[in-house]
């Protein structure tokens, strides 16, 4: 049995008269992009005059070319115009009142063969409309280049139009918005040259604000890297960044294939760990402002550059969608990696003394990016710097090379000993060097990720910090031999002692360990388990425990061959000396909590009434 269909086609229904108070409401997000559009659009005018002219098409003089805006407050009134191209009566019903007709597209398909004409910045047709968001009129006053009178264009937001001739002599277009009063705050002077300013500072023509000349026509990014100097970055960068300190270094980006791509990143100086989040590039289209928040552009581990980006080939009203899922601006953001990557490689080979004098500034971004992009891991893995106690910086390599036959290996693996934090760890860091031993400095938040990443990556190493259980380079095993009956050691009995005057502190759990150090001078030593501690710290980065304390399971390592330590254990069954041996006892761990700065509160105040009860007993 069959089932009839009933099918029917047809055109879809649009109603113009509704057409344009659309556009006016949604077509921009934000109204003052009005002024930039119809710079635009004056900026297109004329280079397609001078095109024509280089074309041979047009010989009269050109004179110069420039944009003039006008803010009248008392007609109520901006002008903007150009002495560019011009239109025709036919132009005018052709590029205006046909909606999102483009000019400039039509323009660039009839002379895409009489050079490069790739600076048209226009490309929708849609610019001119967004007059009407703050016009309760809009008129075109134009005469064009050719032998054709002038015509005026009026239009009060709806779908009727007035086309008349005009008087006007000299070549060129002039805009007049007739400004609603819900948009009055376009008629201070200050606000358009902030808005000119803001949006239209780089083009290329000369813009005038009731006379006055308020742009440069020569951005730095479009020479060519070999004309520029260092001063002249620089000085770019203070007009960019105006209250921000000298940069450290910069990359020049001059792109035309595959896509085309210019400008500057500026690498900034980081005063602190949380600054490497703050950097800004501006996003350009042809020299035009786009946007100063162009994140989606450039990768997330290069967030702290600073600087410019011009992409001729975006739409101006580019969403921040639509730079995160186009394939285009993917391919952009690859590039500028890899030119990172080879900036970096070539500081590090051509100079290797600056290159450590700002590494610190830019080690952080380049272990995230290493982390987080495997090319880029890939690149710049032989210059990544490792700050040494030794006061030198190296590479992996380097220390591995210098350390040896030093450091010992564990599992096959040689071991790396690390501090994250040598003013605290300065006692533990002597003992090492003493044994000819070099400690690689940690102080960065990500480090604790990078360690493992580099782990990872690096089968042969493995990092131990310095006050880690692990770290047997400076304490050994118990290698007492002598035990008594019940198969205990000295250092056992010792053990023993310890723990009956340090009972289990009430805020921490600690374990007691009696082992011979490598170096004497130290009566004992607190150590944290190098995995459990690892895993608090990342849980503390990622938010999960906010409340982390590393001392809530440790280690308190006796050092059997101590002097003061000895003395305390010859003493243990002197009656007459016991309230001084187990006050010794006590400043015996205060000293190595105070070594890890954690002395603090009520312990810190019985330490303080010992140390001089002590005192006392000694004068």
């Amino acid at each position: 049995m069959s089932v009839e269909t009933n099918e029917e086609k047809g055109h879809i229904s649009i109603h113009t008269e509704n057409i344009l108070p659309i556009i006016k409401k949604w077509l921009y997000s934000d109204r003052e992009i009005f002024i930039r559009e119809l710079i635009s659009n004056a900026v297109d005018a004329n280079t397609k005059l001078k095109h024509i002219a280089l074309s041979g098409e047009y010989t009269t003089n050109l004179e110069e070319l420039v944009v003039e805006v006008t803010v009248d407050k008392e007609k109520k009134t901006i002008s903007i115009k150009d002495n560019g191209i011009g239109m025709t009566s036919d132009e005018i019903k052709k590029y205006i009142n046909q909606i999102a007709f483009s000019g400039a597209e039509d323009f660039m398909k009839s002379h895409q063969a009489k050079g490069d004409i790739n600076e048209i910045i226009g490309h929708f047709g849609l610019g001119f409309y967004s007059a009407f968001m703050v016009s309760n009129k809009v008129e075109i006053i134009t005469k064009s280049y050719k032998e054709e009178g002038a015509v005026h264009w009026e239009n009060d937001g709806g779908t009727e139009f007035i086309l008349n001739s005009s008087d006007k002599q000299d070549r060129g277009t002039e805009i007049i918005l007739n400004i609603s009063d819900d948009s009055a705050e376009f008629l201070e002077v200050t606000k358009i040259r902030e808005i000119v300013e803001k949006y239209c500072k780089f083009l290329p023509y000369p813009i005038k604000l009731n006379g006055s000349l308020i742009n440069e026509n020569s951005p730095l990014w479009i020479k060519r890297p070999s004309d520029v100097k260092d001063e002249e970055y620089k000085e770019f960068y203070g007009k960019l960044f105006p209250y921000e300190d000298e940069p450290l270094f910069w990359i020049h980006l001059d792109v035309e294939v595959p896509f085309r791509l210019k400008g500057i990143l500026y690498f900034p100086k980081i005063k602190h760990e949380l600054d490497s989040s703050k950097g800004r590039i501006k996003l350009y289209c042809n020299n035009v402002f786009v946007t100063d928040n162009a994140k989606e552009v450039i990768p997330d581990f290069l967030t702290l550059l600073q600087g410019t980006l011009d992409i001729a080939d975006l739409p101006l009203n580019v969403s921040r969608s639509y730079l995160q899922n186009d394939p285009y601006v993917k391919k952009i953001s690859e590039h500028i990696t890899k030119k990172v990557a080879d900036k970096l490689n070539e500081l590090f080979k051509s100079d290797r003394t600056k290159f450590e004098s700002f590494w610190d500034d830019i080690s952080i971004f380049v272990k995230y990016g290493m982390m987080n992009n495997e090319k880029f891991n890939e690149k710049v893995k032989p210059m990544i710097l490792f700050k040494t106690s030794d006061g030198v910086y190296k590479t992996l390599e380097e220390y591995k090379e210098k350390n040896k036959g030093v450091n010992k290996e564990k599992d096959g693996k040689q071991i790396i000993l690390y501090s994250s934090d040598p003013e605290k760890q300065v006692a533990l860091i002597d003992m090492v060097k003493k044994q000819g031993l070099e400690v690689i400095y940690f102080n960065s938040m990500i480090d604790v990720h990078f360690i493992q990443f580099v782990e990872m990556k690096e089968s042969g190493i493995s990092f131990i910090r310095i006050d880690s259980d692990s770290n047997e380079m400076l304490h050994g095993e118990d290698d007492t031999k002598v035990v008594d009956e019940n198969n205990q050691t000295v250092n056992d009995h010792m053990k023993t002692f310890f723990e009956s005057i340090l009972k289990e502190d009430e805020k921490y759990k600690v374990e007691i360990k009696v082992k011979n150090m490598k170096d004497n001078s130290i009566p004992a030593m607190i150590v944290f388990s190098e995995h459990l501690r690892r895993f608090k710290e990342m849980n503390f980065m990622h938010n999960r425990d906010q409340n982390i304390d590393l001392f809530g399971d440790h280690t308190l390592i006796i050092n059997a061959g101590n002097d003061i330590i000895k003395k305390i254990y010859d003493n243990k069954d002197n009656a007459e000396k016991k309230e001084i041996i187990n006050s010794m006892v006590q400043n015996v761990y205060d000293l190595a909590l105070l070594s890890q700065d954690n002395l603090k509160g009520e312990r810190l105040v019985q330490y303080i009434n010992r140390a001089n009860t002590i005192l006392g007993n000694v004068l």
